[in-house]
């Protein structure tokens, strides 16, 4: 899998020399090529990635702390981009954050890279945490956030409880993608999922969208 540039990570500190865009494409691809060719995480060391990529290991180390971090970079860059949301309202945010749900679903069953990267870093705690702390927390705090605005600007009743919001908008689509692999994510489902989840949630006064 090839990259058309380097996914960004604004929360991360710049460290040592300036980054060359070229040589951290070429440190992910080359741990893309690892993972698509079978090599398991915990044989992937900053050695032999490397090696792989043609750099020297100071190159790795003034990108990314350890093997974890550019672990969640690699998975981060081979999944679809971030979604940016139009803000017009709570419903038309939603969509957009679950739809990017369902693409997310989607390139994970269609690539192997993907598909053995997340179920292996499930068995490796200091990776899976890494994961969970820089892109999948983030994420859970975005639809909070668009809820809690959500409640704020009305369109959402003020008794609900947005955590439980949350899984009742995620939930249907990680039970697909996770418990129920044979399962079919078509178009408009996210669109299905928050009219659904919205019928019940909405003030009483609240016209639909």
């Amino acid at each position: 899998m090839s990259l058309a540039g380097s996914r960004p990570r604004p929360d991360t500190p710049a460290r040592g020399r300036p980054r060359s865009e070229a040589v951290e494409r070429a440190i992910l691809e080359g741990v893309m090529r690892l993972l698509e060719d079978g090599v398991p995480l915990a044989e992937l060391s900053i050695e032999r990635i490397a090696r792989t990529a043609g750099v020297g290991k100071a190159a790795i180390y003034r990108r990314w702390s350890g093997k974890e971090e550019l672990l969640v970079d690699v998975v981060r860059a081979a999944e679809p981009p971030e979604p940016e949301l139009p803000g017009t309202s709570m419903r038309d945010d939603l969509l957009a954050l679950l739809e990017n749900l369902r693409q997310r679903a989607l390139a994970s069953r269609s690539s192997a890279l993907l598909h053995n990267a997340h179920t292996q870093m499930k068995t490796s705690p200091r990776i899976w945490t890494a994961y969970h702390e820089n892109v999948i927390a983030p994420r859970r705090r975005q639809v909070l956030d668009v809820l809690r605005r959500g409640q704020r600007d009305g369109e959402l009743r003020a008794d609900v409880d947005v955590e439980l919001a949350n899984d009742l908008f995620v939930g249907p689509l990680l039970v697909r993608a996770v418990l129920r692999p044979e399962a079919e994510l078509p178009e408009g489902l996210a669109e299905q999922i928050v009219d659904m989840v919205l019928a019940g949630l909405r003030p009483v006064s609240s016209t639909a969208s």
